[in-house]
């Protein structure tokens, strides 16, 4: 798997969440669900400059099959408190959206 620069990753936070963005660090994410690991990489936490009670978001993507990339952005707001908790939250927000 292609990472990309925290830096790209920054920009993707600050279009999306129409704020500035600092990074904070990476932390290693690995999701398993039923004995299969559903997700492995890196998610990069920064830190916002935004309106509300919400100073942190999760930032992380990964190549397609076309060589394009999927760039996911969540806020670490009420149960998303974690780069897992975020992680879990997109997975969950992809299943539902395919049914």
């Amino acid at each position: 798997m292609t990472e990309v620069s925290p830096e790209e990753l920054k920009n993707a936070v600050q279009d999306q969440l129409r704020c500035k963005a600092w990074f904070e660090q990476s932390v290693p994410v690995r999701e398993i669900h039923e004995g299969q690991t559903v997700w492995d990489g890196i998610v990069h936490v920064f830190g916002l400059d935004y309106h509300g009670d919400i100073k942190r978001a999760y930032a992380w993507s990964y190549e397609l099959p076309d060589g394009k990339r999927r760039f996911f952005v969540v806020e670490h707001t009420g149960p998303i408190d974690s780069p897992v908790a975020a992680v879990r939250a997109a997975i969950v927000a992809e299943a539902k959206a395919k049914k």
